[in-house]
């Protein structure tokens, strides 16, 4: 009777996703069916090792984190956990062949929180980018073209980039929560206390960079995937357009939102645009 147990899990993740994102809850909505409850089962995941890092501030996350891979080897090992979560993971997981480096590079990631405050490098920056974000891209992916290996290939590097500009707009937009509550400074060579305009503007760049490429990729996705994608790239980039008009020293003393009448006007351009196969 684990089907039972199955079905709870996966309710489990879905449940997970409404409750700490309603943007991307939203945007995996416009998902296919076919393909909805996979997202779901891999965002609980990364969910759930992300708030054991970020927010578990009165307990033990060194304790909380090592159980926590534990049981995760094991649901990947065994087919099954009694933690929900991550027995739906491990569902999409073998169901779609999920490559072990994805998983096993962003739990390195999240491992780097527990200690990690600065990133002084390039290097390091673009390595935890890679591992908190990009193989989050590229598990979504791989979903999103059920195990067709070529075509994963082919859209690998835009899924990575898109991953990486959904991070590091989160990153602008928490700033102070990031430093003043985590203790935690992302970007290298910034001078968070003191963010000026043009050090404010190179980030937006970049990211603007990794939008473009992302979008070139969301437009070779199948039917199945690209609308829901594509709201979710429409989200970002709107919250990318908010901060860059907000003066760089306002930044790390606000937080910066999308309102929810201006989700769901995203939500029905993006809808016209996608109906009339203008993305």
């Amino acid at each position: 009777m684990k089907s039972i147990f199955d079905s709870v899990s996966k309710a489990s993740s879905k449940v997970v996703t409404k409750l700490y994102s309603t943007s991307f809850s939203l945007a995996t909505k416009m998902l296919s069916k076919s393909i909805r409850q996979d997202i779901y089962n891999i965002y609980g995941f990364v969910r759930l090792a992300d708030e054991i890092v970020d927010s578990f501030h009165e307990y033990d996350k060194n304790i909380l984190f090592k159980d926590f891979e534990k049981d995760l080897d094991y649901a990947l090992n065994h087919n099954i956990s009694l933690n929900p979560i991550l027995n739906a993971f491990q569902l999409t997981y073998h169901k779609y062949n999920i490559e072990s480096h994805l998983v096993n590079s962003f739990m390195d990631s999240m491992r780097l929180d527990l200690h990690k405050t600065d990133y002084l490098t390039e290097a390091e920056f673009n390595n935890y980018i890679y591992g908190s974000a990009d193989v989050v891209g590229l598990m979504c992916l791989t979903v999103f073209l059920k195990g067709d290996k070529q075509k994963y290939n082919e859209l690998k590097d835009a899924a990575m980039a898109l991953g990486s500009a959904f991070q590091k707009v989160n990153f602008l937009r928490d700033l102070k929560a990031d430093h003043d509550q985590l203790n935690r400074t992302y970007f290298p060579n910034t001078d968070l206390n003191n963010l000026d305009e043009i050090s404010k503007q190179n980030i937006i760049n970049n990211i603007e960079n990794d939008f473009a490429k992302g979008l070139k990729g969301i437009k070779k996705l199948p039917i199945e995937a690209k609308f829901g994608v594509f709201m979710a790239y429409r989200y970002y980039n709107q919250l990318l357009k908010k901060l860059k008009q907000t003066p760089a020293n306002k930044i790390k003393n606000t937080r910066i939102r999308v309102a929810n009448y201006k989700k769901a006007e995203l939500l029905t351009r993006s809808y016209v645009k996608y109906q009339l196969n203008l993305i």
